[in-house]
């Protein structure tokens, strides 16, 4: 993780969190204790940006294990026995 003291800050400037943001954002510490997290101008953009394509390839995701056939169906105990039996041939 990428931390600055607060006391670092005030001792070197904004020129302290522009090194440190070289390596990912920064988390400032103040009073032994998280006080904020700085990120880079593209980073705090693509926080931004709206998750509906996400939403959208969940939704996609959904509609496609929905059209898929069934594979049957199988009560609990015949897929315990096929769990086992896959188990035992990876102790093999």
């Amino acid at each position: 993780m990428n931390i600055i003291p607060a006391q670092e800050i005030k001792r070197r400037g904004v020129k302290a969190i522009e090194l440190a943001l070289k390596n990912g954002p920064v988390h400032i510490i103040k009073n032994n204790q998280p006080s904020c997290v700085v990120l880079r101008e593209e980073d705090y953009a693509k926080l931004l940006q709206p998750l509906d394509h996400k939403n959208t390839a969940q939704k996609e995701l959904v509609q496609w294990l929905l059209t898929k056939p069934s594979a049957g169906h199988k009560s609990r105990i015949e897929l315990d026995k096929q769990i086992q039996e896959t188990r035992n041939e990876w102790d093999r």
